[in-house]
């Protein structure tokens, strides 16, 4: 399956902002962009060109991407979804990144980033109203219950992430039991639920021209 597998704090230097892809050493000064807040490359330093029109909208886009690890073809399959159904398109296109199963274990404590959690996913660690799924991009719906299988409920990553993931904001539309490493969907995520540095109207105008 084709993911991106280069060094990941590029991606946030390349953005100018930071998108969370290492965990916990985003929130110390080892943060590469705290300490080269420049493009990477040769030239990254010196190029300070004012970003207009459609730079904006694929920045944005970028960014939404390579904070959920999805590729084009699986993002802009999302967007197709979102604009299928009633209601706001942009709202639509996040609410689908963010039930992702990966996304979810990660919101979990599972993992301390979603790259992690990917892989916790892939691994066959987890599993969802009692079946083991290992698909990251698996949907999940309101009601379903998603737990630690109980073979890995002993892994070392487990605990780093459970300690990492008692410092964040909690999630109003999962009720989280870190204790039994479970959790259960009570809502649909909306947009103010969603704490994430991406305006997503401007991706709706990229993909709507």
């Amino acid at each position: 399956m084709a993911r991106y597998t280069g060094p990941v704090c590029r991606l946030c230097r390349r953005e100018g902002v930071k998108l969370f892809l290492k965990g916990p050493k985003c929130f110390t000064e080892k943060c590469p962009l705290e300490k080269r807040n420049f493009a990477p490359g040769q030239h990254g330093r010196d190029r300070k060109a004012k970003i207009v029109g459609y730079g904006l909208q694929l920045r944005e886009k970028q960014k939404a991407k390579r904070i959920y690890f999805t590729l084009e073809g699986q993002f802009r399959e999302y967007y197709e979804k979102a604009t299928r159904r009633e209601g706001i398109t942009g709202e639509l296109l996040l609410q689908q990144l963010e039930c992702r199963l990966d996304n979810v274990a990660y919101r979990m404590g599972l993992a301390t980033s979603r790259r992690q959690s990917r892989q916790v996913v892939r691994h066959g660690h987890v599993q969802v109203n009692g079946r083991k799924v290992n698909i990251p991009s698996f949907q999940v719906k309101i009601g379903d219950v998603i737990e630690v299988r109980e073979g890995a409920k002993k892994m070392v990553i487990l605990e780093t992430a459970r300690e990492f993931a008692s410092g964040q904001t909690a999630v109003q539309w999962l009720e989280i039991d870190r204790d039994a490493l479970k959790a259960k969907v009570l809502s649909l995520p909306k947009r103010e639920d969603i704490q994430l540095p991406v305006n997503e109207q401007l991706i709706v105008e990229l993909y709507s021209k």
